[in-house]
């Protein structure tokens, strides 16, 4: 089976916000194959790799099947909130942005 690389954002829709120091990220599936692909291929530790150590505690990530979404928690994702961070972008809006640029391998025959 032929492999394909492809990024998340050729196969769901983002939404990200914060509260505090935590970043929450919103993952909309456009197919339900597309939807197992990313209950798959999206995990805690990718997702922490991805960021190259922004994100310095937990990620949680929510299954929504009845929306075919995810909902994933950064906590200690944004160097420690919009009244304390250096940061260009204290509030988490962009990193939505940048989780959807990460690449995935899949097989042709999954799109």
């Amino acid at each position: 089976m032929a492999k394909k690389r492809i990024k998340l954002i050729d196969i769901c829709y983002y939404r990200s916000g914060d509260k505090g120091d935590i970043s929450n990220i919103g993952l909309m599936a456009k197919t339900e194959k597309a939807y197992e692909i990313i209950k798959r291929e999206v995990t805690p530790e990718r997702i922490k790799s991805h960021f190259k150590g922004w994100v310095k505690g937990d990620v949680i990530i929510y299954p929504m099947d009845n929306l075919q979404s995810l909902e994933i928690m950064l906590y200690k994702a944004l160097g420690g909130g919009a009244t304390k961070t250096l940061r260009i972008d204290q509030t988490g809006k962009a990193m939505g942005n940048a989780l959807v640029k990460m690449e995935i391998e899949v097989d042709e025959s999954d799109l």
